[in-house]
């Protein structure tokens, strides 16, 4: 089984990163760190940068955990990458980083936490970062 870990490069995704290896040395399962942004001319936000994905794989070895870091940027949303990754493995878990927003905010801008936890089929655990 596999643990898998929406990653963005916020506090939040700090704390779901950080859930997700204490999980995955528990059970003793691989874990999957995932970070999706549709891409485009723009820089996206939501990317994490090479130094960043460099400073997580290092964190694995360093917490000897079987794992994996992926980054798609192929024009789907990071919802679309986590339902395909989710129906196409054998997922224990998906963890998702969550942060405080005004309801003004959820009803403009919408949740793409709230998207996923109507999107997938595998159990999901909802994390906040320290101090949110």
């Amino acid at each position: 089984m596999t643990i898998l870990v929406a990653y963005a490069p916020r506090p939040e995704g700090w704390a779901a990163l950080d859930k997700g290896i204490e999980m995955a040395k528990e059970r003793q399962e691989h874990l999957l760190i995932v970070n999706a942004g549709p891409g485009g001319q723009q820089e996206d936000p939501a990317l994490a940068p090479g130094y960043e994905v460099e400073r997580i794989e290092g964190l694995l070895a360093a917490k000897d955990v079987k794992g994996e870091f992926k980054q798609f940027v192929r024009g789907k949303t990071a919802v679309e990458e986590i339902d395909a990754l989710v129906e196409e493995g054998d997922i224990s878990i998906l963890i998702i980083g969550l942060r405080r927003r005004t309801a003004v905010g959820k009803l403009i801008l919408g949740s793409v936490a709230q998207e996923i936890l109507m999107t997938v089929s595998c159990p999901v655990l909802c994390v906040k970062a320290p101090g949110a």
